[in-house]
């Protein structure tokens, strides 16, 4: 990838990369991870970056979702409400938080 388009995608929030003390950034494989997501969206799906990012918004929402899904998870009152939570989150940021 080219250092201006990983600069851009660091500007936009897509990547959060660590610096060293002389601010090279350091590329996790998360990081490396989700820069392959993301160059598949945008170079085979033909995804702009503003629909990059509400897809990572829902990719994160789902990944905070899913333990809470976990068999005997929802007997707890506390996950219950944390999974309402994230639900009307998603809901929300998907523009289906005024249906009914």
């Amino acid at each position: 990838m080219h250092p201006q388009t990983l600069r851009k995608y660091e500007r936009l929030g897509l990547v959060r990369p660590a610096r060293t003390v002389g601010s090279m950034r350091l590329y996790s494989r998360d990081e490396i991870g989700r820069l392959r997501f993301i160059k598949r969206l945008v170079d085979e799906a033909g995804v702009n970056l503003a629909g990059v990012q509400q897809l990572l918004s829902v990719a994160e929402a789902m990944q905070r979702i899913r333990p809470m899904m976990r068999p005997g998870a929802l007997q707890r009152d506390a996950t219950r409400r944390r999974l309402v939570r994230e639900m009307d989150q998603l809901a929300a940021l998907l523009g289906l938080d005024d249906e009914a």
